[in-house]
């Protein structure tokens, strides 16, 4: 499988970096399948932090699926909605998996979760109005030992 991973530099050998900001899956190295995914997200890292955009090309050997313990949401859910919220509010303290996968809460989407989070709008709400939105995904390696399954391929200055 081939992921993406967008950012300012090049990124050869992944690791897991603290953030100062609250993302979907809590802490981790973000990447996705959809290329076109990454351009956009390259361009925001960019006007975040300078420098130029980034994707970083990666293949996935898929027997991490059967060897580590994986978080997997096929489409945004409950349970989605609540994991994402928990990791968006610094609120999740559950279990710490190896790889997260499910759809991507960006900034349009997050404005339908910031008005859940507040308590404008109900969870079934939130989770209707997600469902005609296109939600892309992502795939979180959350652990230092997932990246035993990702293998550089090449990085493309856009």
């Amino acid at each position: 499988m081939t992921l993406y991973h967008s950012s300012n530099v090049e990124v050869k050998m992944p690791m897991l970096v603290e953030s100062n900001r609250m993302l979907d899956f809590g802490p981790g190295f973000y990447t996705t399948t959809n290329r076109e995914q990454a351009v956009r997200f390259a361009k925001s890292v960019v006007a975040r932090r300078g420098g130029t955009p980034m994707i970083n090309t990666y293949e996935f050997d898929e027997a991490a699926f059967s060897e580590c313990l994986v978080r997997r949401f096929d489409s945004p859910s409950e349970d989605w909605l609540d994991f994402v919220a928990a990791n968006r509010s610094g609120q999740y303290f559950g279990v710490r998996y190896d790889l997260i996968m499910g759809p991507v809460a960006n900034d349009d989407v997050y404005t339908t979760i910031g008005l859940y989070m507040r308590g404008f709008i109900s969870k079934e709400a939130t989770i209707s109005g997600l469902m005609v939105k296109r939600l892309y995904d992502q795939l979180v390696f959350a652990t230092p030992r997932m990246f035993r399954y990702l293998k550089h391929v090449n990085t493309e200055v856009l």
